[in-house]
């Protein structure tokens, strides 16, 4: 089990993540957000877009714990997700809003847990059951992947 430092510096690494998202696509054009530098990889956009559905998706699985018991957790194909029109396009403003707003309200949440309900868990049909400790940890690693995804990405153009 984590401690609460351990939980307090996941809680930051999540409150953070907008702002690091927007700083390292600001002034990129169309082309670089939009143009596939590396086989097999998303564009910045698909990344930036992604984290919003993802996030967003979390965030429910995470309500849907904290409010009922062991509720079954909804999956979703990622890359069909990416393949969408609205995460193809270079226009990032819609996701930066939905991340800052949505991770405003994230942090809130985490902020406001008991310490027993970090061990409340829901059942997600791939993965099996998820703690919210467990998605805490998760989604602070998740933000971090996709920023080196995209600086990556940006080093191969």
């Amino acid at each position: 089990m984590p401690t609460t430092a351990e939980r307090q510096e996941r809680i930051s690494r999540i409150r953070r993540l907008p702002g690091q998202i927007e700083t390292l696509t600001a002034g990129l054009s169309s082309a670089q957000l939009s143009t596939h530098f590396l086989a097999g990889e998303w564009t910045v956009a698909q990344n930036v877009h992604h984290l919003a559905d993802s996030h967003m998706n979390s965030y429910i699985r995470c309500k849907l714990i904290a409010a009922e018991d062991t509720p079954l957790l909804k999956p979703y194909d990622q890359d069909v997700w990416a393949d969408m029109a609205d995460a193809k396009s270079a226009y990032l403003a819609p996701s930066f809003a939905l991340l800052a707003g949505l991770h405003i309200r994230w942090v809130e949440f985490w902020e406001g847990l008991a310490d027993e309900d970090w061990g409340r868990t829901g059942i997600h049909p791939e993965n099996g059951e998820v703690s919210l400790d467990d998605i805490l940890a998760l989604y602070a690693d998740h933000g971090e992947a996709h920023i080196d995804q995209i600086t990556r990405t940006l080093a191969a153009q």
